[in-house]
């Protein structure tokens, strides 16, 4: 048998259009898809497939039903062949016993615990006198005791001991409260102690209303302000959204979504009536939880605070979205305003209006641009574009892509076309891997001046497969380095002096030659290690055990130091062989001056011999 909330997750994972599209030549109709039915073989699109609701229906043979049904009455199969079916197409694990008494989900006493916590935590607000601070918080964000209640808002208290014996006592032992991440160790101590301490808690739920998590707002000075339960088997904050429990049907109703970034928000606009509300778990929209939405709707509001933090987080969340083919839409709140004081103060008729006055997120991207004078002279005309490709290579849908394009051609007076190829080249360039292809070929010395027009397409290719050797010996150059630092120390001090820390890219190698520095020559191993994150340690392990790899130490600093500087330069001239298509008279002629001398000194430092280094000695 399999369990009902087994049977729950993989109806709402599956695609119903997509598995029934596989069978009725389906097209989109408004909100739904119709085509001929395939049990009255009729041929007129009567039959329609509702991806909001999850269910078809022929509107002449009055078939219906949801994606295991149509399974069963198409295909001939049995109710747990069909279950099974789809589970597997959506990547869910089913399992069967031989009665329902004897199943159990796993995650079942993970629920329950948190689901005590949050009685505790509600008790805690409520009843005791420790919850105070947390009453007098709630009363100064005007947020009453009957809102408080409808989302089960608590407070952790600072007590070390409290919740502990609250839950020993209920049957729930510690070693159950650490693996759910109420209690956590500290390390210098071995103490275990509560996670949350004089916060305001927020309970977290999954999609079928689960008690999954917690997030807490700190009520007194200190940081993190907010915090969240830590990864556990049933959490995990890049794969929930906070209230999607409660607003999943409104979503699927009104075919849209708000997303805003806070959990107050959140509360505010529900007790306000505005229902089809989520927020992440304090961090950046994730894929996971863009793919989580799309399960309902293809429309976003974004609607997150209108600073430059906010800003920030609006477009880096909007290009996700795109990624996933919604249509996004930005609401902007008059300055200073959040969503929570907004509706606190104008009300959700005021917020409704703001929702009906959103743009596009691309327009809103536009809009900035040009109100801050960015499309004014050729450098920031440039950098402008460079902000607005982005979005455009994440939006999947062919049309908008289309439509952002022409958009941007005519902010920037740049040919489409152009813009276009760039898309392209960079989103081709995206997908593929970095490779070392060994040193470029030489150039004649009497070779003529790089043209000014744009280049032919198998010179593009050209060009990618230089900077691509180039970035490839920049990055060996990089390890050279810090290889060379590690093994031998007397060269740290000369070469803190000679490398700026900026010019590595790679985060890890970065962090050990700033460590190295920062502690001088005369530090073990095990002092720089203990001073390394892991990922950095770990870096350092593979340099540690390849001396061998240093065979000419003197060539090896100058070979690395001229292809760090190749590297600095090249991207100088990407940069120039970017902003030629925007210029005109004197400024593309300092331009091509600089792309000249430049190519020299690529050239000069070539000579040098540097080209004979690059292939990896790791």
């Amino acid at each position: 048998m399999i369990s009902d909330e087994t049977i729950e997750r993989v109806r709402e994972a599956a695609d119903i259009v997509q598995i029934i599209g596989e069978h009725v030549n389906l097209k989109r109709s408004g909100a739904d898809f119709r085509g001929p039915c395939p049990f009255h073989q009729g041929t007129h699109r009567n039959f329609s497939v509702s991806p909001k609701k999850g269910i078809y229906y022929c509107f002449v043979c009055h078939e219906g039903g949801d994606v295991f049904t149509f399974l069963q009455k198409r295909l001939g199969m049995e109710w747990p062949a069909a279950v099974r079916l789809v589970a597997d197409r959506v990547g869910i694990e089913v399992r069967e016993v031989e009665t329902r008494t004897q199943e159990k989900d796993a995650r079942e006493p993970f629920w329950e615990l948190n689901a005590a916590a949050a009685a505790y935590f509600r008790d805690m607000l409520w009843d005791e006198n420790l919850g105070k601070p947390a009453r007098d918080y709630l009363a100064l964000r005007r947020v009453s005791r009957e809102v408080a209640d409808r989302f089960g808002l608590g407070y952790a208290p600072r007590d070390l001991d409290a919740m502990r014996e609250h839950l020993n006592a209920l049957g729930y032992p510690d070693a159950r409260l650490a693996e759910a991440g109420l209690l956590v160790t500290r390390e210098e101590t071995n103490e275990q102690r509560p996670r949350f301490r004089n916060r305001l808690i927020f309970p977290i739920h999954d999609a079928s209303g689960h008690h999954v998590g917690f997030g807490g707002r700190l009520l007194g000075p200190g940081e993190p302000k907010y915090l969240n339960s830590a990864d556990s088997p049933i959490f995990s904050k890049s794969r929930l959204l906070y209230g999607l429990n409660w607003a999943k049907h409104a979503i699927r109703r009104e075919d849209r979504v708000v997303v805003v970034e806070g959990y107050f928000d959140a509360v505010r606009l529900w007790s306000a009536g505005l229902e089809p509300v989520v927020a992440p778990l304090g961090t950046a929209l994730t894929e996971q939880q863009a793919a989580l939405l799309g399960r309902y709707t293809r429309t976003a509001f974004l609607l997150y605070d209108s600073d430059r933090a906010g800003l920030k987080a609006t477009f880096r969340a909007g290009d996700e979205l795109l990624r996933h083919g919604f249509a996004v839409q930005v609401v902007t709140l008059p300055e200073g305003e959040d969503p929570d004081s907004f509706v606190d103060t104008h009300g959700a008729d005021a917020l409704r209006e703001q929702l009906d006055r959103s743009v596009d997120v691309f327009e809103r991207k536009v809009q900035l641009l040009d109100r801050a004078g960015w499309f004014g002279d050729l450098s920031r005309k440039r950098r402008a574009l460079d902000r607005l490709l982005p979005t455009i290579r994440a939006t999947a849908d062919a049309l908008t892509r289309d439509m952002y394009l022409t958009r941007a051609s005519d902010a920037a007076g740049v040919a489409k076309d152009l813009l276009a190829r760039e898309v392209d080249a960079a989103t081709g360039a995206a997908s593929g891997r970095t490779r070392y292809a060994g040193p470029p070929a030489r150039r004649d010395a009497r070779e003529a001046p790089p043209s000014t027009e744009e280049p032919s397409r198998p010179r593009t290719r050209d060009r990618r497969t230089r900077d691509r050797r180039n970035r490839a010996r920049g990055e060996s150059a990089e390890r050279e380095l810090v290889r060379v630092m590690v093994h031998e120390r007397g060269e740290v001090d000369g070469l803190a002096e000679r490398v700026d820390p900026a010019e590595f890219r790679n985060a890890e190698l970065r962090e050990i030659f700033q460590t190295l520095v920062q502690l001088g020559d005369g530090a073990t191993i095990e002092d720089v290690s203990s001073a390394l994150t892991p990922a950095a340690v770990e870096e350092m392990q593979a340099l540690l055990e390849e001396p061998e790899a240093l065979v000419d130490i003197r060539r090896t600093i100058d070979d690395s130091l001229a292809a760090l500087r190749v590297r600095e330069m090249e991207t100088r001239l990407a940069e120039i062989d970017r902003l030629l298509p925007l210029a005109a008279g004197e400024e593309k002629d300092v331009l091509i001056v600089e792309k000249i001398k430049l190519r020299r000194d690529v050239q000069a430092l070539g000579g040098q011999g540097f080209r004979h280094f690059g292939k990896s000695r790791s």
